[in-house]
């Protein structure tokens, strides 16, 4: 069995990796690197080189996680796909606006990067679609893609999707071939969210555990709930609407959008908010419709919930964004997350940021080394360059943090591993000081297991 971290750094960025188990050649997802450009923004594909891929296995259709799965086609022809229906649905729609957002970019990159953008067309991305194969969650399937309602009568490699509860559509794989175990997390959160459920994963025995680790150096207070944590969002929303402050709350498209807008629908139900204006960017609303199509189809909470028309946010673009009114008592739920420069979040920021009367508030996760991370370890009173081509700015808004991360947290990830006892743990998607407290308290709570930190690029014999 071998293992390559296609990632070109420890970090979260272009999530790719390779597994080689006997004959059987795979990858486990192909992201892009959101911040990124050029041959930075994709995994290390040439590591590859000489070994034919069977199949690639993904995980959800976040940017990182599916993002250059045209490239990954074209590189490896032969190769079988395999994801939820649910992602390939969201997949879809989320590779079309990438090669949107690459034809801007190419405008703006400059040569030499720019000759190459975009990476992949629409017509490459529908017909890539076109290969995709849709598996139920529970289901094992061997890796040419056979349905085996008697597992026990496969023979070689097979695979089985377990609900992640991240996003929509999320899975993590295990994969069974020559009396070995494999489990790879993707993403996961093992809480309820306001829309997600928990996910539900394998409890037998597992040899290899391929772990995220994305919340390992945030500990989780001892206080912390997810109700009382609305509470507090719903009181600091009262308060900014109470002092004419619009809020910007900056969220991945997919995933934390809709966990917000379900939030506001439970906030105006129970009466602990007025009706009050609310704003999305166009992809959010794509997305939205999508979770609102599979509202009873999926294992989620407020399964009768319709986002668009319970909540019935407004759509901003990249034109009407500048001309958004800075009122108070509204709510803009923009992306992206991490705040990159020209997304709707960013541009939004940068007219509002010098206000004090406004406020941004942070509901998850942003890498400290994005604007959405600077600006927020920044603080009120510090500077910072929200656009590395636009002068850096003084932060005079209100800023809040919460705690609403679609990842689970590092307590509940040491506790999977720890009952899983797997013979070897390697651990992803992290950066470095997330990384280490999990190698770290892993070794300690379970020193018969070796727990590995893939070096990029290195092949790892498991």
């Amino acid at each position: 069995m071998k293992f390559i971290n296609l990632t070109r750094r420890t970090e979260i960025g272009a999530n790719s990796y390779y597994l080689e188990i006997g004959r059987h050649r795979l990858l486990l997802d192909c992201g892009m690197h959101p911040k990124n450009t050029g041959e930075e923004a994709l995994p290390n594909f040439k590591l590859t080189a000489g070994r034919e891929i069977e199949a690639i296995l993904i995980s959800h259709a976040h940017q990182d996680h599916i993002g250059t799965l045209p490239l990954a086609m074209r590189r490896f022809p032969g190769a079988r796909v395999f994801m939820t229906e649910a992602t390939a649905e969201v997949g879809s729609v989320l590779l079309h606006n990438s090669v949107n957002v690459m034809t801007r970019q190419r405008e703006e990159i400059g040569p030499p990067v720019a000759g190459l953008y975009p990476l992949f067309t629409h017509r490459e991305t529908d017909r890539a679609s076109e290969r995709w194969r849709w598996c139920p969650l529970r289901q094992r399937i061997s890796i040419s893609g056979e349905r085996a309602p008697q597992p026990q009568r496969i023979s070689g490699l097979t695979f089985e999707f377990f609900d992640a509860g991240h996003v929509l559509g999320s899975a993590g794989v295990l994969l069974r071939a020559e009396g070995q175990t494999v489990f790879y997390t993707g993403d996961v959160n093992f809480d309820d969210q306001t829309i997600m459920e928990a996910a539900i994963f394998p409890q037998e025995k597992i040899d290899v555990l391929i772990v995220e680790c994305t919340r390992g150096d945030h500990a989780k207070p001892a206080d912390w709930t997810r109700a009382g944590e609305e509470r507090r969002l719903a009181e600091a929303l009262a308060a900014a609407f109470e002092r004419g402050s619009c809020v910007l709350i900056p969220v991945f498209a997919l995933g934390k959008t809709q966990e917000v807008l379900a939030m506001f629908y439970k906030f105006r139900r129970e009466r602990r908010l007025p009706e009050f204006p609310i704003y999305i960017g166009g992809l959010s609303s794509k997305f939205t419709d999508i979770y609102d199509r599979r509202a009873h189809m999926t294992r989620r909470q407020l399964p009768r919930l319709q986002l668009m028309r319970e909540v019935a946010p407004f759509i901003l673009n990249d034109e009407t964004i500048r001309d958004a009114p800075l009122r108070g008592g509204r709510a803009y739920v923009l992306s992206s997350g991490m705040m990159i420069p020209r997304t709707l979040s960013n541009v939004f920021a940068r007219r509002l940021i010098e206000n004090q009367q406004h406020s941004i508030f942070f509901v998850g996760y942003a890498n400290p080394k994005s604007p959405a991370g600077l600006l927020r370890d920044t603080g009120t009173e510090g500077e910072v360059a929200l656009d590395p081509d636009k002068p850096a700015q003084r932060i005079r808004c209100n800023i809040e943090q919460f705690q609403f991360s679609a990842h689970s947290t590092r307590e509940a990830l040491v506790d999977y591993a720890t009952k899983l006892a797997p013979r070897k743990i390697v651990l992803v998607h992290g950066d470095p000081p997330a990384v280490e407290w999990m190698r770290a308290t892993l070794t300690a709570e379970l020193p018969d297991s070796e727990v590995i930190v893939p070096t990029p690029g290195v092949e790892l014999e498991l």
